[in-house]
């Protein structure tokens, strides 16, 4: 699917550069996933104060039960 962006050239000028890759698209689509798996990454860490902490939980013998 074609789109027209009004994308920042000194930005995705500077993200070729950095990036090493060799189209812009390609360059768009990495950053794309970079910022996908960024905003992934902030979810979980604001999630894992939500959980339950159980002090009497022994993870060695769960291992040891395998």
């Amino acid at each position: 699917m074609a789109s027209n962006l009004d994308i920042d050239m000194k930005l995705l000028d500077e993200a070729l550069s950095l990036g090493g890759l060799r189209t812009k698209k390609a360059t768009v689509n990495q950053a794309l996933r970079e910022f996908i798996a960024r905003r992934r990454q902030l979810d979980a860490l604001e999630e894992l104060g939500t959980f339950e902490f159980d002090p009497s939980f022994d993870y060695k013998a769960q291992r040891a039960a395998r």
